[in-house]
């Protein structure tokens, strides 16, 4: 369910913060292994089932988005698109992950899989580069979110009423 209120959409997006850093971390720690594709591997499964969690938790998953009204849809799909990833509201394929991925950090991803084979400092770069990306892709999938959620209690929220004009 979206958000009702401010606070509570800034209650989200700290909840998916924390998700956020503490799956990171399971990133980091795949990187560590020396067998090459391990960590690309672990990234996309955290992916695969984390974003669709922090889509749940603004509610902006595809079933929860079908369920609102045509306008509200738009907002925010028309919104996610705009806004960075534009996985708001999509069905997550790897492919679409992988594709995530590159556009993240393709560099940073080439220099994860050569520093693998530098004896012990190489695990320790691994491992920052792999928490670094995927804090980042999630990170920007939750401001999109955070933004999408926010257009949509703007319009829910009732204009206020005009001042009313000074006493003469």
């Amino acid at each position: 369910m979206l958000p009702v209120n401010q606070q509570e959409l800034d209650t989200v997006r700290q909840e998916c913060r924390k998700l956020v850093r503490n799956r990171a971390l399971l990133s980091a720690a795949a990187a560590v292994v020396p067998i090459p594709g391990v960590d690309i591997g672990a990234d996309v499964a955290i992916l695969l089932k984390i974003l669709p969690q922090i889509n749940e938790k603004f509610g902006m998953s595809p079933t929860q988005i079908d369920k609102l009204s045509p306008d509200l849809q738009k907002i925010i799909l028309v919104g996610g698109v705009s806004a960075g990833t534009g996985l708001i509201g999509k069905t997550l394929t790897t492919q679409r992950i992988i594709s995530v991925l590159q556009h993240a950090g393709l560099t940073r991803l080439a220099g994860k899989s050569a520093s693998k084979y530098i004896p012990l400092a190489g695990s320790v770069i691994a491992a920052g580069i792999s928490f670094a990306i995927l804090r980042k892709v999630c990170n920007q999938h939750i401001d999109e979110c955070y933004a999408a959620a926010g257009k949509v209690l703007l319009a829910h929220t009732p204009a206020s009423p005009a001042p009313a004009p000074p006493a003469d």
